[in-house]
Protein backbone atom coordinates (compact mmCIF):
# COMPACT_ATOMS: atom_id res chain seq x y z
CA UNK A 1 0.00 0.00 0.00
CA UNK A 2 2.88 2.46 0.39
CA UNK A 3 5.77 1.37 -1.96
CA UNK A 4 8.37 3.12 -0.38
CA UNK A 5 9.98 2.75 3.29
CA UNK A 6 9.06 5.32 5.62
CA UNK A 7 12.29 3.92 7.77
CA UNK A 8 14.98 5.21 4.51
CA UNK A 9 14.03 8.52 5.68
CA UNK A 10 15.34 7.64 9.38
CA UNK A 11 19.07 7.80 10.99
CA UNK A 12 20.30 6.23 14.03
CA UNK A 13 23.28 8.00 15.68
CA UNK A 14 24.20 7.87 19.63
CA UNK A 15 23.71 11.27 21.31
CA UNK A 16 24.66 11.03 25.69
CA UNK A 17 21.84 13.41 26.60
CA UNK A 18 19.29 16.05 24.82
CA UNK A 19 17.16 19.03 25.88
CA UNK A 20 14.29 17.32 24.92
CA UNK A 21 11.92 19.15 27.12
CA UNK A 22 11.88 22.51 28.70
CA UNK A 23 12.68 20.51 31.60
CA UNK A 24 16.00 19.66 32.76
CA UNK A 25 18.14 17.54 30.10
CA UNK A 26 17.12 13.81 29.42
CA UNK A 27 19.58 10.95 30.54
CA UNK A 28 20.01 9.34 27.29
CA UNK A 29 21.80 5.64 27.22
CA UNK A 30 24.58 6.33 24.88
CA UNK A 31 24.60 2.96 24.08
CA UNK A 32 21.38 2.74 22.40
CA UNK A 33 21.10 4.73 18.66
CA UNK A 34 17.91 7.31 18.94
CA UNK A 35 16.53 7.08 15.45
CA UNK A 36 16.36 10.80 13.69
CA UNK A 37 13.71 11.72 11.58
CA UNK A 38 15.61 13.73 8.39
CA UNK A 39 14.16 17.20 7.49
CA UNK A 40 11.85 16.99 4.41
CA UNK A 41 13.88 16.75 1.01
CA UNK A 42 16.91 16.54 3.16
CA UNK A 43 19.98 15.42 1.21
CA UNK A 44 22.52 12.61 3.15
CA UNK A 45 25.23 14.88 2.91
CA UNK A 46 23.58 17.89 4.42
CA UNK A 47 22.80 15.82 7.50
CA UNK A 48 24.75 17.69 10.38
CA UNK A 49 24.47 15.63 13.61
CA UNK A 50 25.19 18.96 15.96
CA UNK A 51 21.93 20.63 14.27
CA UNK A 52 19.52 18.01 15.17
CA UNK A 53 15.62 19.49 16.71
CA UNK A 54 14.43 17.49 19.56
CA UNK A 55 11.14 16.89 16.96
CA UNK A 56 13.57 15.25 14.81
CA UNK A 57 13.91 12.23 17.45
CA UNK A 58 10.44 12.29 18.62
CA UNK A 59 9.22 11.97 14.72
CA UNK A 60 12.00 9.16 14.00
CA UNK A 61 10.99 7.11 17.38
CA UNK A 62 7.61 7.45 16.10
CA UNK A 63 8.27 6.12 12.62
CA UNK A 64 10.57 3.16 14.14
CA UNK A 65 7.36 2.46 16.40
CA UNK A 66 5.21 2.38 13.52
CA UNK A 67 7.38 0.34 10.63
CA UNK A 68 10.28 -1.73 12.39
CA UNK A 69 7.98 -3.99 14.97
CA UNK A 70 11.20 -5.73 15.51
CA UNK A 71 13.54 -3.22 16.26
CA UNK A 72 15.33 -4.90 19.25
CA UNK A 73 14.88 -1.18 21.64
CA UNK A 74 11.31 -0.56 20.92
CA UNK A 75 10.61 -0.42 24.75
CA UNK A 76 13.25 1.99 25.34
CA UNK A 77 11.60 4.02 22.93
CA UNK A 78 8.61 3.60 24.34
CA UNK A 79 9.79 4.80 27.85
CA UNK A 80 11.59 7.66 26.77
CA UNK A 81 8.57 8.58 24.64
CA UNK A 82 6.52 8.25 27.39
CA UNK A 83 8.66 11.14 29.50
CA UNK A 84 8.75 13.57 27.46
CA UNK A 85 5.41 13.27 26.40
CA UNK A 86 3.00 12.12 28.88
CA UNK A 87 -0.07 12.49 26.99
CA UNK A 88 1.18 10.86 24.03
CA UNK A 89 -1.68 8.27 23.03
CA UNK A 90 -4.18 10.83 23.40
CA UNK A 91 -2.61 13.78 21.28
CA UNK A 92 -2.00 11.33 18.53
CA UNK A 93 -5.21 9.77 18.86
CA UNK A 94 -6.49 12.92 18.20
CA UNK A 95 -4.36 13.71 15.89
CA UNK A 96 -5.21 10.62 13.51
CA UNK A 97 -9.20 10.92 14.08
CA UNK A 98 -9.11 14.63 12.63
CA UNK A 99 -6.71 13.65 9.51
CA UNK A 100 -9.58 10.82 8.87
CA UNK A 101 -11.96 13.19 8.72
CA UNK A 102 -9.92 15.35 6.37
CA UNK A 103 -9.15 12.43 4.17
CA UNK A 104 -5.36 13.15 4.85
CA UNK A 105 -5.45 9.09 4.96
CA UNK A 106 -1.76 8.31 4.20
CA UNK A 107 -1.12 10.51 7.24
CA UNK A 108 -3.61 9.39 9.23
CA UNK A 109 -2.56 5.68 8.90
CA UNK A 110 0.80 6.33 9.92
CA UNK A 111 -0.04 8.02 13.43
CA UNK A 112 -2.38 5.09 13.72
CA UNK A 113 1.05 2.35 12.95
CA UNK A 114 3.08 4.67 15.31
CA UNK A 115 0.28 4.40 18.07
CA UNK A 116 0.06 0.44 17.50
CA UNK A 117 3.40 0.29 18.42
CA UNK A 118 3.38 2.42 21.24
CA UNK A 119 0.76 0.32 22.81
CA UNK A 120 0.25 -2.67 21.45
CA UNK A 121 -1.65 -4.30 23.93
CA UNK A 122 -4.44 -1.39 23.75
CA UNK A 123 -7.44 -3.30 21.84
CA UNK A 124 -9.26 0.86 21.38
CA UNK A 125 -7.07 1.46 19.13
CA UNK A 126 -6.95 -1.81 17.38
CA UNK A 127 -10.15 -1.11 16.88
CA UNK A 128 -9.67 2.22 15.80
CA UNK A 129 -7.15 1.06 13.44
CA UNK A 130 -9.43 -1.32 12.11
CA UNK A 131 -12.40 1.49 11.62
CA UNK A 132 -9.47 3.48 10.13
CA UNK A 133 -8.94 1.21 7.15
CA UNK A 134 -12.51 -0.01 6.62
CA UNK A 135 -13.28 3.34 6.08
CA UNK A 136 -10.46 4.10 3.78
CA UNK A 137 -11.25 0.76 1.75
CA UNK A 138 -14.65 2.05 1.14
CA UNK A 139 -13.43 5.72 -0.01
CA UNK A 140 -11.00 3.44 -2.59
CA UNK A 141 -14.47 1.53 -3.81
CA UNK A 142 -16.15 4.68 -4.39
CA UNK A 143 -13.38 6.11 -6.49
CA UNK A 144 -13.47 2.73 -8.69
CA UNK A 145 -10.03 1.38 -7.14
CA UNK A 146 -11.03 -2.05 -6.64
CA UNK A 147 -7.92 -3.94 -6.01
CA UNK A 148 -6.93 -0.78 -3.33
CA UNK A 149 -10.09 -1.28 -1.62
CA UNK A 150 -9.99 -5.29 -1.37
CA UNK A 151 -6.51 -4.74 -0.06
CA UNK A 152 -7.41 -2.51 2.55
CA UNK A 153 -10.71 -4.34 3.83
CA UNK A 154 -8.32 -7.43 4.03
CA UNK A 155 -5.63 -5.71 6.40
CA UNK A 156 -8.97 -4.21 8.26
CA UNK A 157 -10.19 -7.68 8.70
CA UNK A 158 -6.52 -8.81 10.35
CA UNK A 159 -6.91 -5.99 12.85
CA UNK A 160 -10.89 -6.45 13.81
CA UNK A 161 -9.53 -10.22 14.05
CA UNK A 162 -6.57 -9.25 16.67
CA UNK A 163 -9.38 -6.95 18.49
CA UNK A 164 -11.89 -9.81 18.32
CA UNK A 165 -9.03 -12.26 19.84
CA UNK A 166 -8.73 -10.09 22.90
CA UNK A 167 -8.84 -10.44 26.42
CA UNK A 168 -11.00 -9.22 28.30
CA UNK A 169 -13.09 -9.01 25.17
CA UNK A 170 -14.23 -5.11 24.33
CA UNK A 171 -18.01 -5.33 23.22
CA UNK A 172 -17.73 -2.51 20.64
CA UNK A 173 -15.18 -4.55 18.21
CA UNK A 174 -18.02 -7.29 17.96
CA UNK A 175 -20.79 -4.01 16.97
CA UNK A 176 -18.22 -2.71 14.28
CA UNK A 177 -17.26 -5.81 12.99
CA UNK A 178 -20.73 -6.78 12.28
CA UNK A 179 -21.19 -3.69 10.31
CA UNK A 180 -18.12 -4.89 8.34
CA UNK A 181 -19.73 -8.23 7.82
CA UNK A 182 -22.80 -6.68 6.07
CA UNK A 183 -20.99 -4.70 3.87
CA UNK A 184 -19.14 -7.90 2.73
CA UNK A 185 -22.60 -9.97 2.52
CA UNK A 186 -21.34 -11.93 5.28
CA UNK A 187 -25.01 -11.84 7.01
CA UNK A 188 -24.32 -15.04 8.80
CA UNK A 189 -20.78 -13.93 10.70
CA UNK A 190 -22.82 -10.42 10.92
CA UNK A 191 -25.16 -11.93 13.18
CA UNK A 192 -22.68 -13.69 14.86
CA UNK A 193 -21.19 -10.31 15.86
CA UNK A 194 -24.25 -8.87 16.98
CA UNK A 195 -25.28 -11.62 19.23
CA UNK A 196 -21.82 -11.36 20.69
CA UNK A 197 -22.22 -7.97 21.12
CA UNK A 198 -25.55 -8.25 22.74
CA UNK A 199 -24.15 -11.01 25.02
CA UNK A 200 -21.53 -8.53 26.19
CA UNK A 201 -23.80 -5.96 27.00
CA UNK A 202 -26.72 -7.90 28.70
CA UNK A 203 -25.69 -6.97 32.02
CA UNK A 204 -25.03 -3.21 31.81
CA UNK A 205 -27.94 -1.11 32.63
CA UNK A 206 -29.00 1.68 30.05
CA UNK A 207 -27.76 4.24 32.54
CA UNK A 208 -24.23 2.34 32.61
CA UNK A 209 -24.61 2.50 28.61
CA UNK A 210 -25.75 5.85 27.84
CA UNK A 211 -27.72 7.04 25.16
CA UNK A 212 -25.45 6.19 22.64
CA UNK A 213 -24.75 2.30 24.24
CA UNK A 214 -28.96 2.09 24.13
CA UNK A 215 -28.93 3.23 20.80
CA UNK A 216 -26.73 0.40 20.10
CA UNK A 217 -28.01 -2.52 21.54
CA UNK A 218 -31.09 -1.41 19.91
CA UNK A 219 -29.51 -1.10 16.19
CA UNK A 220 -27.66 -4.79 16.81
CA UNK A 221 -31.13 -6.00 17.96
CA UNK A 222 -32.85 -4.39 14.94
CA UNK A 223 -30.20 -5.92 12.35
CA UNK A 224 -30.32 -9.62 13.92
CA UNK A 225 -34.19 -9.50 13.44
CA UNK A 226 -34.10 -8.67 10.05
CA UNK A 227 -31.18 -10.92 9.01
CA UNK A 228 -33.34 -13.60 10.36
CA UNK A 229 -36.54 -12.45 9.19
CA UNK A 230 -35.31 -11.94 5.23
CA UNK A 231 -33.23 -15.29 6.10
CA UNK A 232 -29.86 -13.49 4.80
CA UNK A 233 -27.95 -15.94 6.37
CA UNK A 234 -28.76 -18.76 4.54
CA UNK A 235 -26.01 -20.65 2.63
CA UNK A 236 -27.51 -19.73 -0.59
CA UNK A 237 -27.72 -16.35 -0.35
CA UNK A 238 -23.78 -16.13 0.86
CA UNK A 239 -22.79 -18.19 -2.12
CA UNK A 240 -24.43 -16.55 -4.40
CA UNK A 241 -22.43 -13.44 -3.36
CA UNK A 242 -19.22 -15.22 -3.05
CA UNK A 243 -19.30 -16.52 -6.40
CA UNK A 244 -20.98 -13.45 -8.02
CA UNK A 245 -17.81 -11.25 -6.90
CA UNK A 246 -15.67 -13.77 -7.67
CA UNK A 247 -16.26 -13.56 -11.22
CA UNK A 248 -18.43 -16.86 -11.43
CA UNK A 249 -22.08 -14.54 -12.13
CA UNK A 250 -23.78 -18.27 -13.80
CA UNK A 251 -22.99 -19.97 -10.71
CA UNK A 252 -23.72 -17.42 -8.15
CA UNK A 253 -27.35 -16.66 -10.42
CA UNK A 254 -27.96 -20.32 -10.26
CA UNK A 255 -27.55 -20.03 -6.08
CA UNK A 256 -29.80 -16.60 -5.75
CA UNK A 257 -32.69 -18.21 -7.82
CA UNK A 258 -32.54 -20.92 -5.15
CA UNK A 259 -32.55 -18.83 -2.15
CA UNK A 260 -35.79 -16.81 -4.22
CA UNK A 261 -37.45 -20.02 -4.41
CA UNK A 262 -37.63 -19.58 -1.08
CA UNK A 263 -37.58 -16.07 -0.14
CA UNK A 264 -39.75 -14.48 -3.08
CA UNK A 265 -40.01 -11.58 -0.66
CA UNK A 266 -36.66 -10.72 0.03
CA UNK A 267 -35.47 -7.62 -1.67
CA UNK A 268 -31.54 -8.25 -1.04
CA UNK A 269 -31.82 -11.69 -3.30
CA UNK A 270 -33.63 -9.50 -6.23
CA UNK A 271 -30.96 -6.86 -5.83
CA UNK A 272 -28.15 -10.13 -5.77
CA UNK A 273 -30.18 -11.50 -8.86
CA UNK A 274 -30.12 -7.92 -10.87
CA UNK A 275 -26.70 -7.41 -9.59
CA UNK A 276 -25.60 -10.87 -11.69
CA UNK A 277 -27.49 -10.36 -14.59
CA UNK A 278 -25.97 -6.96 -14.98
CA UNK A 279 -22.43 -7.52 -15.20
CA UNK A 280 -23.49 -10.34 -17.16
CA UNK A 281 -24.95 -7.14 -19.49
CA UNK A 282 -28.33 -8.78 -19.74
CA UNK A 283 -29.80 -5.62 -18.65
CA UNK A 284 -33.35 -6.51 -19.87
CA UNK A 285 -33.34 -8.89 -16.75
CA UNK A 286 -31.42 -7.27 -14.26
CA UNK A 287 -33.97 -4.14 -14.72
CA UNK A 288 -36.48 -6.00 -13.74
CA UNK A 289 -34.85 -7.77 -11.20
CA UNK A 290 -34.23 -4.60 -9.52
CA UNK A 291 -38.11 -3.14 -10.34
CA UNK A 292 -38.58 -6.20 -7.95
CA UNK A 293 -35.97 -5.52 -5.60
CA UNK A 294 -37.44 -1.92 -4.94
CA UNK A 295 -41.25 -3.33 -4.26
CA UNK A 296 -39.79 -5.49 -1.81
CA UNK A 297 -37.91 -3.07 0.69
CA UNK A 298 -34.91 -1.76 -1.42
CA UNK A 299 -36.22 1.34 -1.87
CA UNK A 300 -34.47 2.65 1.04
CA UNK A 301 -31.26 1.58 -0.28
CA UNK A 302 -29.19 4.09 -2.78
CA UNK A 303 -27.46 1.23 -4.37
CA UNK A 304 -30.91 -0.10 -5.53
CA UNK A 305 -31.95 2.96 -7.38
CA UNK A 306 -28.30 3.57 -8.67
CA UNK A 307 -27.96 -0.06 -10.14
CA UNK A 308 -31.00 0.21 -11.95
CA UNK A 309 -29.88 3.30 -13.44
CA UNK A 310 -27.37 1.58 -15.17
CA UNK A 311 -30.04 -1.04 -17.35
CA UNK A 312 -32.01 2.62 -18.28
CA UNK A 313 -28.89 4.02 -19.77
CA UNK A 314 -28.60 0.81 -21.73
CA UNK A 315 -31.72 0.93 -22.12
CA UNK A 316 -31.32 4.58 -23.62
CA UNK A 317 -33.79 5.83 -21.01
CA UNK A 318 -32.08 8.62 -20.00
CA UNK A 319 -34.60 10.34 -18.56
CA UNK A 320 -35.82 7.18 -15.75
CA UNK A 321 -31.89 6.82 -15.64
CA UNK A 322 -31.78 10.30 -14.01
CA UNK A 323 -34.54 9.91 -11.86
CA UNK A 324 -32.98 6.60 -10.02
CA UNK A 325 -29.84 8.68 -9.99
CA UNK A 326 -31.19 11.64 -8.13
CA UNK A 327 -33.23 9.49 -6.02
CA UNK A 328 -30.16 7.70 -5.12
CA UNK A 329 -28.13 10.79 -4.59
CA UNK A 330 -30.73 11.98 -2.08
CA UNK A 331 -29.78 9.31 0.20
CA UNK A 332 -26.29 9.46 -0.33
CA UNK A 333 -25.50 13.24 -1.47
CA UNK A 334 -21.80 11.99 -0.80
CA UNK A 335 -21.67 9.25 -2.52
CA UNK A 336 -18.71 9.87 -5.16
CA UNK A 337 -19.83 6.99 -7.10
CA UNK A 338 -22.98 7.92 -7.59
CA UNK A 339 -22.07 11.30 -8.85
CA UNK A 340 -19.32 9.90 -11.17
CA UNK A 341 -22.47 7.98 -12.75
CA UNK A 342 -24.45 11.06 -13.22
CA UNK A 343 -21.21 12.08 -14.90
CA UNK A 344 -21.56 9.73 -17.39
CA UNK A 345 -25.08 9.96 -17.51
CA UNK A 346 -24.67 13.40 -18.59
CA UNK A 347 -21.59 12.19 -21.29
CA UNK A 348 -24.67 9.87 -22.44
CA UNK A 349 -26.82 12.11 -23.46
CA UNK A 350 -23.92 14.71 -25.24
CA UNK A 351 -24.23 16.87 -21.92
CA UNK A 352 -20.35 17.77 -21.62
CA UNK A 353 -20.70 20.82 -19.41
CA UNK A 354 -22.83 19.19 -16.93
CA UNK A 355 -20.49 15.78 -17.15
CA UNK A 356 -17.65 18.31 -16.31
CA UNK A 357 -19.72 19.66 -13.13
CA UNK A 358 -20.52 15.87 -11.85
CA UNK A 359 -16.25 15.16 -12.26
CA UNK A 360 -15.47 18.03 -10.74
CA UNK A 361 -17.91 18.13 -7.68
CA UNK A 362 -16.22 14.73 -7.40
CA UNK A 363 -12.68 15.62 -6.86
CA UNK A 364 -14.29 18.30 -4.43
CA UNK A 365 -15.10 15.53 -2.31
CA UNK A 366 -11.88 12.75 -3.49
CA UNK A 367 -9.29 15.04 -4.66
CA UNK A 368 -7.23 11.25 -5.40
CA UNK A 369 -10.73 10.33 -7.70
CA UNK A 370 -8.39 8.81 -10.83
CA UNK A 371 -11.51 8.02 -12.54
CA UNK A 372 -13.08 12.03 -12.48
CA UNK A 373 -9.80 12.76 -12.72
CA UNK A 374 -9.21 10.62 -16.06
CA UNK A 375 -12.80 12.18 -17.34
CA UNK A 376 -12.34 15.59 -16.84
CA UNK A 377 -8.78 15.23 -18.55
CA UNK A 378 -10.91 14.17 -21.64
CA UNK A 379 -12.92 16.17 -21.61
CA UNK A 380 -10.21 19.06 -21.49
CA UNK A 381 -8.23 17.80 -23.91
CA UNK A 382 -12.05 17.66 -26.49
CA UNK A 383 -12.35 21.05 -25.82
CA UNK A 384 -9.10 22.02 -26.96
Amino acid sequence: MNPSNPLESVYFINIPKLELTSCNALEIDSTIPLPVQKKDNQADADFDPKEIAPEQILSGMLTVLAYDSKNQHLDYYRSLLKKIKPNIKKELCEAAILKTKNEDFDLAEEIFRALIGFDPQDVAIMLNMALFLDQRADSYRNAGLFDDADAYDDSAYSYYEQAMNSEPPLPDVYFNVGFFYMKQHKYREAKDAFETYLALTCETSDEEMGENGVYKKERAQEIINNISNQNMDDESFKAAYDLISSGQEEKGLEQIRDFLQSNPKVWNGWFMLGWGLRRLERFPEAKQAFLEALKCGGDTNADTYNELSLCYVEEKDFAEAKKCLMKALSMEPESTKIISNLGYLALAMDNKQEARNYFTAVLEYDSKDKIAAAELLKLEQETN
